[in-house]
């Protein structure tokens, strides 16, 4: 073979490597991508659901949602969808996946997508058109609103925690954000649903008027409130939709209640001491008393007992009693009882017989 035929052949081989190169390229620039096996299946069935263009190492959530188009999005959020036979999926380092989806019938009417979107990280989103034999297919509402917002800076939460946060109350913040009007009227008092949602379950939406008007080509700044509610702790995000469409989510880290804890702990603490004390002061109350008597009215039992007539006194008694003191018109060596027995006899006794009776001689006469 010449060397002017093998180059045509070199350059056909090269086209040929860079061709499917270049189609992945424009696939992945395109944005993320979305293809089922089959476009209609019945309540029971199955579809396989694959992707390509990713973020590497993403969580997914897929879903089929009613009254919903591709050009148009989910028009009632994931309220449209089938939310208990959705399913979750990582992909892979090329931002590749393929996972099996239970068919089931949506909340709302068809028109029909499978609805894949990211769980954590930036926002991202796709649809396919899909169809659930023997489901109900009602027409979209007309979208007649000339007006349309759009996110302008980036969203933000503003307000902080205090004492009685810190003790289990609501944590409450304000989310603010500028939008612009990007249709061809004026949107005036629109009304916003502002969702909180914990980890991967789905928001909780609830509607908020924002009151003034946006001029078309104009802009304005959004402040909304945002609850939680009490003891709330954990990763939230906080999500704002407009017409249907999501246009902003935000990350709350909502920091734990240690005021609770702290008052769990003390309850542990004293009233388990505060029994404890009750519990004492009744068994002192109603316990024994000490050998000796009970105490009654400021005297002992023994004592009573003394004073009682006819009552003899127990030997505890007797040593308990005091001594009773010498009566006063006797010395202690005088006492009539033992004189006789205890004393020798004198000699001016009148009983003694051998002291001579003397008379008493009264002096001089």
């Amino acid at each position: 073979m010449s060397g002017k035929v093998r180059i045509p052949v070199l350059m056909a081989l090269c086209a040929l490597l860079v061709l499917p190169l270049a189609g992945a390229s424009a696939v992945a620039a395109d944005g993320p991508g979305v293809k089922l096996s089959r476009t209609q299946a019945g309540t029971g069935g199955s579809i396989t659901v694959t992707g390509e263009g990713w973020r590497a190492r993403t969580l997914l959530m897929i879903l089929i949602c009613g009254q919903s188009v591709p050009s148009r999005g989910v028009a009632g959020g994931t309220d449209s969808c089938a939310n208990a036979d959705g399913r979750a999926v990582t992909t892979d380092a090329e931002g590749r996946f393929s996972r099996k989806l239970p068919v089931a019938e949506p909340p709302v009417p068809c028109p029909c997508v499978v609805h894949v979107a990211t769980v954590t990280g930036a926002k991202a989103e796709a649809d396919a058109i899909f169809q659930v034999a023997g489901h109900a297919v009602e027409p979209l509402p007309a979208d007649t609103a000339g007006g349309r917002l759009s996110v302008l800076t980036d969203t933000r939460l503003e307000g902080s925690g205090g004492l009685l946060t810190w003790f289990g109350s609501a944590p409450a913040r304000t989310i603010v954000l500028t939008v612009g009007n990007v249709g061809t009227s004026a949107v005036e008092d629109p009304v916003f649903q502002v969702g909180t949602s914990h980890g991967v379950f789905a928001p909780e939406w609830q509607e908020q008027r924002w009151r003034g008007t946006v001029q078309p080509g104009g802009k304005a700044r959004i402040e909304l409130p945002v609850e939680l509610p009490g003891g709330a702790h954990g990763d939230y995000t906080v999500s704002l939709k407009y017409g249907g469409k999501v246009l902003a989510e935000q990350p709350w880290d909502v920091g734990r209640p240690w005021g609770v804890t702290l008052f769990w702990i003390l309850v542990c603490l004293v009233v388990p001491a505060a029994l404890f004390r009750a519990g004492m002061a009744v068994v002192d109350r109603i316990r024994p008393r000490r050998a000796g008597g009970v105490r009654h009215r400021g005297l002992r039992l023994p004592e009573l007992a003394l004073h009682l007539p006819g009552v003899k006194p127990s030997r505890a008694a007797h040593r308990a009693a005091p001594s009773s003191p010498a009566l006063p018109w006797f010395a202690p060596d005088a006492d009539p009882g033992t004189a006789g027995r205890l004393s020798a006899p004198h000699d001016d006794s009148p009983t003694s017989p051998t002291t001579p009776t003397t008379p008493t001689t009264k002096g001089p006469p």
